[in-house]
């Protein structure tokens, strides 16, 4: 899975789970949980598992930091994120060959008394499937990682299976996968497998890649493992009634809510888009607006929490900026795919799901400066070589996002929150 969208990655505990993590610290199960996760917190109701607090992560990871501290854009990270989604996609389109024997149709063609549960920090990522942490003898970039000990653990199971993924911008992960016990927000899978990593490539080095490891929440389908994501595991062993994740994700007050959605966190009724096949989150983008009016129409978009920009195919991309006046391609200067704009442009920009319009905020889309002292800034919507469209954090981060797992779909509304202008 790419790991350009790493956010949201720290769990905290509500004031409701307190008692049940440290009931759990008798067994040795894996626990993703925030650094302290006895700290009190506000109640929360009794039927939902909000897993909240998930801005620390989302703060400072490098790859979403797209600009520095004098807001010129960061060059290298930016086109990491096109290399990384693409090889992202087409990885789990491999995977779906593998596991149905059908091609995508996106694409053409032991101790009796234990220690306490281990926390650690993941990017929760709705574009791939498989969960990976740190292993114990991972000796190459898990510095600063907290590491996952199987042999400290009475439930973790070897597999005696080994796990490779590579990314697009050369960062890989290699290891062996195991079974075990994984608690989130109160809610524990048994039996989940889990890949315990001997190896991290420099992309997963902790000044890169600050969460620990990294949990995949699409579908089975495109599990390079093959095994069933977290959530399905979830869903499997009756541990939650309702088979919706729902996600906001903003600078602050980020939350991933397990089983179901929090009615408080969007505005209005929210926008069905049935699944067109299961594997990734993919549904039909209506379009692409500029100022009001559509400048792409009719398009196939994956909805992935894991990359941090828009991406679409060069035509309509270019589509796109062809009608924001005063924008070119930036392929000289930022790198294949981007396009720069005019910083004071009075500019709207939204997407279309299920007949609705969904604004991208001008903070959201505007990444920063082309360079120093330019009055040209880079925008959000990149172009790939791909025919469909990977729809990430800058659109994401002004919705609030609904996964149902049972009746595939994806339902969007406005996140409750107010973007600076």
């Amino acid at each position: 899975m790419s790991h350009a969208g790493m956010a949201r990655s720290t769990f905290k505990e509500t004031e409701p789970n307190l008692q049940y993590v440290r009931e759990a610290q008798s067994s040795d199960d894996i626990l993703l949980t925030n650094s302290d996760p006895f700290a009190p917190q506000a109640p929360s109701p009794p039927l939902y598992h909000a897993v909240d607090d998930l801005s620390s992560a989302f703060g400072c990871r490098s790859e979403l930091n797209t600009s520095t501290e004098d807001g010129v854009v960061r060059v290298m990270a930016l086109n990491n994120q096109l290399a990384k989604a693409s090889s992202k996609m087409h990885r789990g389109f491999q995977a779906f060959l593998r596991n149905t024997g059908a091609y995508h149709p996106t694409i053409k063609g032991k101790r009796p008394s234990g220690p306490p549960p281990v926390s650690f920090t993941v990017d929760f990522d709705t574009g791939s499937s498989d969960l990976f942490l740190p292993a114990q003898t991972c000796q190459v970039n898990c510095e600063g990682h907290i590491a996952y000990d199987t042999d400290a653990s009475s439930t973790a199971r070897n597999l005696n299976r080994t796990f490779s993924l590579s990314f697009g911008d050369g960062s890989t992960v290699h290891g062996n996968q195991f079974t075990d016990t994984v608690i989130i927000a109160n809610l524990t899978a048994t039996n989940q497998t889990v890949g315990a990593a001997s190896r991290y490539s420099t992309g997963f080095a902790i000044d890169q890649f600050p969460p620990d490891g990294l949990m995949g929440m699409a579908f089975p389908q495109i599990s390079n493992f093959p095994a069933n994501p977290v959530f399905q595991t979830l869903i499997a062993e009756d541990k939650t009634t309702a088979r919706q994740f729902a996600f906001k994700l903003t600078n602050s007050g980020s939350e991933l809510f397990l089983g179901g959605a929090d009615n408080s966190q969007f505005i209005g009724s929210l926008s069905i888009n049935p699944v067109v096949q299961e594997g990734f989150w993919q549904v039909s983008l209506d379009a692409v607006n500029v100022n009001g009016a559509a400048a792409v129409v009719a398009q196939s978009a994956i909805i992935d929490t894991g990359t941090t920009l828009v991406l679409g195919n060069w035509n309509s991309v270019s589509a796109v900026y062809a009608a924001i006046p005063g924008s070119q391609a930036a392929t000289s200067t930022i790198g294949p795919g981007f396009f720069t704009f005019p910083c004071d442009s009075d500019l709207s920009i939204s997407l279309t799901f299920g007949g609705k319009a969904f604004a991208i905020s001008p903070s959201t889309f505007n990444l920063g400066l082309a360079a120093p002292g330019s009055s040209d800034c880079v925008g959000g919507i990149a172009a790939i070589k791909e025919n469909f469209w990977i729809v990430g954090d800058v659109f994401l981060q002004n919705v609030y996002t609904v996964f149902d797992v049972v009746n595939p779909l994806v339902a969007i509304d406005m996140a409750s929150i107010v973007w600076p202008s």
